[in-house]
């Protein structure tokens, strides 16, 4: 079940608005001479509702009076006395110092706000886990899972494998050179005739030594 949310950011003015109402409240300060200085104020108070703003409202309007009550001291037209010239440099300082705080602080207070409203993160709904933040731990409990008990190891059965048949050599032949060559009729003539020319030789050679 989701909630409403987060409020969605007021959306500020546009900005000619702010411009022309800033000139004219600066305008109206400068033009009575700081007199009128603490509209500034008051316009910024009512914006930005802070506590600061609301005092500081209180002490521009206290000067103010202070600096009105100095310059009416005066015994003629001009400023010529100590009281005098306090209450003028009093309300020309609070003039100065209410323009310079009023500018600075409400157009940082418009950019703020747009950022917030504009580049700022989107509002999270009710129930989801915001940008920025940890996701928050789940409460509820935790239904353990069943694990089913292992099954027992059964060993498979191998084949059962023959052992190998030793190597019979097979038995070679017996190695028969080869027949000799009988020497061809030619061969023997050859030799004959020179057993026949030996033969001759020494018979000669045994007749001469005689």
């Amino acid at each position: 079940m989701q909630g409403h949310g987060h409020p969605q950011p007021a959306q500020p003015p546009p900005t000619g608005a702010l411009v022309l109402v800033r000139v004219l409240l600066v305008g109206l300060s400068v033009f009575s001479i700081g007199f009128l200085a603490w509209t500034m104020l008051l316009r910024l108070a009512i914006v930005t509702r802070k506590s600061l703003d609301w005092g500081l409202l209180v002490a521009a309007l206290a000067a103010d009076v202070l600096s009105i009550v100095l310059l009416g001291s005066e015994p003629g037209d001009d400023v010529h006395t100590g009281g005098g010239y306090l209450g003028l440099t009093l309300l020309l300082g609070t003039l100065v110092a209410s323009i310079v705080y009023y500018l600075a602080a409400e157009i940082r207070h418009y950019q703020q706000l747009r950022q917030d409203g504009y580049g700022g993160r989107p509002p999270a709904a009710y129930g989801y886990p915001q940008p920025g933040r940890p996701p928050a731990p789940y409460m509820g409990t935790t239904v353990p899972q069943h694990t089913p008990p292992p099954m027992p190891h059964t060993p498979v059965p191998q084949p059962h494998t023959p052992p190998p048949m030793p190597h019979t050599p097979v038995p070679q032949p017996p190695h028969t050179p080869p027949p000799g060559q009988r020497p061809t009729p030619a061969r023997i003539d050859q030799v004959r005739a020179e057993l026949d020319e030996l033969s001759d030789y020494l018979r000669k050679h045994d007749e001469g030594g005689r």
